[in-house]
């Protein structure tokens, strides 16, 4: 009833409390279309826009739009989604479970590798059936690609989560390095996420024989002023494009990053870089989006690593 025949103004008011604006996702999406069939009309390209008003954080006016509003019953408090969601389910009996989350830990990532185990023993202590099953979601990648080397928080959190799955029994990670979009902190590719946590309840509970994740970082070995990295599920060890590997980076004693060249050798990596003769360190797609194309036959990506940090210091950084 209140679009007209002929030009119309379509007017939207977006709020946004921790990104930057603006529509997020394929523009393909962008479309208006009537009840009933029709044909849509395209709404992306260009908008005219601008900011209706700019609150820092510490003035916002929780009284006029949808944030986080502060005070004990606050999502972001501690033990109340806990006791909200969690704890009514206990009386139940559970199969297992799978968990989709880090980005807000992301700052304090050497907490989260007590924090997390920690949560993942509670929970199987507070259900009372065992060590059941518990799958989670590595980080995907967000935020625009760097042109450089340089540290992220984004990936001491996936090491975190790398470092449970290691440490904890019945534990697995789903790798979704490559399924992320740099603008979008939710990215919508959650089939793909859905299909490799299934891989883990397919292998671990229902005992199929069936790949269950991408190539993982098992050791290294310094040869001259080249380092060979080796992998676990690393059969049929490829890119995906075809091209030599990429989204590694070397370091010396300096530990100065730069990226480096690199080439499959079987199931192992060699990497180099001319202006690092002694190098000393490796890191792969240490980044908060980076450029990744290391795969093995299951077309299952390689896990972010680094070796030097590995398996880790102890929690207290952060």
């Amino acid at each position: 009833r209140l679009v007209r025949a002929g030009r119309n103004v379509v007017a939207v008011r977006v709020f946004d409390a921790i990104g930057g604006g603006g529509f997020a996702g394929p523009a393909v999406e962008m479309r208006l279309s009537a009840e009933g069939p029709s044909d849509s009309i395209p709404l992306d390209g260009p908008w005219v826009y601008k900011p209706e008003r700019v609150a820092p954080a510490r003035e916002v006016d929780y009284s006029n739009h949808p944030g986080p509003r502060p005070g004990p019953e606050s999502h972001y408090n501690p033990f109340v989604l806990y006791n909200a969601m969690i704890a009514p389910l206990t009386p139940f009996h559970v199969r297992g479970a799978i968990w989709y989350q880090g980005e807000s830990n992301a700052g304090r990532a050497y907490q989260y590798r007590a924090l997390f185990p920690a949560m993942i023993r509670d929970w199987r202590a507070r259900w009372g059936v065992g060590d059941f099953p518990f799958y989670f979601v590595q980080l995907a990648n967000w935020r625009a690609r760097k042109s450089e080397p340089e540290e992220s928080d984004w990936a001491e959190l996936r090491e975190a989560q790398t470092l449970t799955m290691r440490s904890l029994p019945r534990t697995g990670m789903a790798v979704s390095i490559d399924i992320g979009e740099a603008d979008d902190i939710h990215p919508r590719n959650k089939r793909d996420v859905g299909l490799r946590l299934a891989r883990w309840a397919l292998a671990d509970t229902y005992k199929q024989k069936i790949e269950i994740s991408g190539p993982l970082y098992d050791s290294h070995a310094v040869e001259g002023d080249r380092v060979r990295l080796r992998f676990t599920r690393a059969r049929g060890l490829k890119t995906s494009d075809g091209r030599a590997p990429a989204g590694f980076a070397v370091a010396g004693a300096d530990r100065k990053f730069v990226w480096a060249e690199a080439r499959v050798e079987g199931d192992s990596v060699v990497v180099w870089n001319k202006s690092v003769p002694r190098p000393v360190a490796v890191r792969y797609a240490w980044a908060d989006n980076p450029a990744v194309n290391l795969y093995n036959s299951d077309d299952l990506p390689a896990s972010p690593f680094r070796t030097d940090d590995w398996p880790g210091v102890t929690a207290g950084r952060n």
